[in-house]
């Protein structure tokens, strides 16, 4: 599981930087950043369940927010036919920048969901 830890935490460091001319990187930055903290955490075998419960509720909620959203993830999906998301890395679309920043929630849910999930393995009596 380290291999997988550091490589997560590597990309949430690089994403957290890259936000910096996002329009709302206030959000985004601590996002990531709380990610690779998990990470680095998980790579110390330190397992706090507060943190994964928080942050889980933190990444689920903002991911329904996204999803429902008038000009989010149903919108791109529903009204827009999921036109490319890739077509240009300067959203001038709110549905496109909506569906982007829910692929990266799912992506941190995704590390926190594993190290969760691996930890309550490792610690289930055999």
């Amino acid at each position: 599981m380290k291999w997988f830890n550091y490589i997560f935490m590597v990309l949430f460091i690089l994403s957290a930087a890259l936000q910096y001319n996002d329009p709302d990187p206030y959000i985004w930055i601590p996002l990531y950043l709380l990610g690779a903290w998990i990470c680095w955490m998980a790579i110390q075998k330190k397992f706090p369940p507060l943190v994964y419960l928080l942050s889980t509720i933190i990444y689920v909620g903002y991911a329904l927010f996204l999803v429902l959203a008038p000009e989010g993830v149903l919108s791109w999906i529903r009204d827009h036919e999921a036109e490319s998301l890739v077509q240009s890395m300067k959203a001038t679309k709110p549905w496109i920048e909506q569906s982007r920043e829910f692929g990266g929630l799912m992506i941190l849910l995704l590390a926190v969901g594993v190290n969760w999930w691996t930890r309550g393995i490792v610690r289930r009596p055999s």
